[in-house]
């Protein structure tokens, strides 16, 4: 049986050689746009170096921030490992961009379950206590509801349009920065002084352009997923418009403040090296997923996306028969994890998610979705998503381990 698994597993991965090819030119692209802006910004040694006190001298933080306003094309950028999660940089973006009567709509349906409490909650410092408000349009077979989003922008001249790009917990595929650059621009030409904010989680060096370059104000994210390379501890970023970024530093100290203070003893080697790490971690992790996605479906599973189409995030949805089907892909992962691999995973009622979520993530970094991890909220349909991934080799192993568990002969 051993060789029939392992035969079975590198006929798979043949099947994705044309696949394997698109995202190994999107590597090259990507990696040498870094190394231009590592080069442009002529960083050295120094850079790594911290700081304590107010960090008036702070090189490295002013650095970090320049890279990445480069490498996205954008006119500014921040990038801080004070930044607690992704989570936190989109809620303390649209704090800094949004005021009392202004309205966010969110054109992609709902956003994570983590921002549940930012913009429907009360009495906890959210939209309400503020007097934001929230506006959803809901996706229509699987797309932005154009119609819909135009009418909307054009009666109502929204504060805020928000665009979600990987998909959460939600059933559909991850957005092309391509298909959303044509949305942009209409919603621009409609209605100018709208601002256009893009979560970029788990998108970054999936394709040769980033949502700054094609009009959005705005572009937060996490540092330990796909520009964090697996080597940055902590962090997010947000980059865009200077007015914007200016803005949002606002809130991330004071409106006093902005990006002239914030010291980190520790330094920044780890985020300046996951940084020029990141395409090519990227491109490990999706091209292991599209593994793990083409031996799951080999194996009689339906899968998002399929195998022959092209994917805008590190994310594979993986569809489950039972709840004990789902949890058992959850424990293989973490059983061939190099971080407690002789942890076993269960349901529990994690914060700010709705219901009880299963999670294996054997990592060096808590939670850190640039390695490979898997999650899923235990309910009906029972939908996996597993992400992440150092090295293509590690994933492979795992692929070849949950296709003897599922084997049907």
């Amino acid at each position: 049986m051993e060789k029939e698994i392992l035969d079975f597993v590198d006929k798979c991965e043949n099947n994705l050689s044309d696949i394997f090819k698109h995202y190994n030119e999107i590597c090259l692209l990507n990696q040498e746009k870094v190394l231009t802006a590592f080069r442009n910004n002529r960083i050295g040694l120094h850079h790594f170096n911290g700081s304590t006190g107010y960090g008036y001298d702070d090189q490295g933080r002013e650095k970090l921030g320049a890279l990445f306003a480069e490498i996205f094309e954008a006119e500014a950028g921040v990038a801080s490992p004070l930044i607690t999660c992704g989570s936190h940089a989109v809620a303390m973006a649209l704090f800094g961009l949004l005021k009392s009567n202004d309205t966010m709509v969110s054109i992609t349906g709902k956003p994570y379950d983590t921002l549940d409490e930012v913009i429907l909650g009360e009495n906890n410092g959210g939209f309400k206590d503020y007097n934001i408000n929230y506006h959803q349009i809901d996706l229509k077979d699987l797309k932005i509801d154009e119609e819909k989003v135009y009418n909307y922008v054009k009666t109502n001249k929204p504060k805020l349009v928000f665009i979600q790009r990987s998909r959460g917990y939600e059933i559909r595929k991850s957005l092309s920065v391509y298909y959303i650059k044509n949305i942009v621009e209409k919603i621009k030409k409609i209605s100018p002084n709208t601002l256009v904010m893009v979560d970029n989680c788990y998108c970054e060096f999936m394709e040769k352009v980033e949502p700054c370059a094609i009009g959005a104000d705005i572009c937060v994210g996490s540092l330990i997923k796909n520009p964090g390379g697996g080597i940055a501890p902590s962090g997010g970023y947000y980059v865009g418009t200077k007015k914007a970024v200016d803005l949002i530093s606002g809130r991330f100290t004071s409106p006093s403040l902005h990006t002239k203070v914030g010291s980190f003893e520790m330094g920044y080697r780890m985020w300046f090296q996951g940084l020029f790490m990141a395409p090519h971690t990227t491109n490990q992790a999706i091209k292991g997923s599209y593994l793990i996605g083409e031996v799951m479906k080999n194996l009689g599973y339906d899968i998002i996306p399929n195998s022959n189409e092209f994917n805008f995030d590190i994310v594979k949805s993986i569809k489950f028969n039972t709840a004990e089907e789902l949890i058992d892909f959850v424990r293989i992962v973490q059983k061939y994890s190099p971080v407690d691999s002789d942890a076993v995973p269960f349901p529990w009622k994690l914060p700010g998610y709705s219901h009880e979520i299963i999670m294996g993530a054997g990592t060096f970094v808590q939670g850190a979705t640039m390695e490979l991890s898997c999650d899923a909220p235990i309910k009906k349909p029972f939908w996996g998503h597993i992400q992440g991934g150092l090295t293509y080799e590690h994933v492979k192993i795992v692929a070849i381990q949950l296709a003897k568990h599922y084997w049907k002969g």
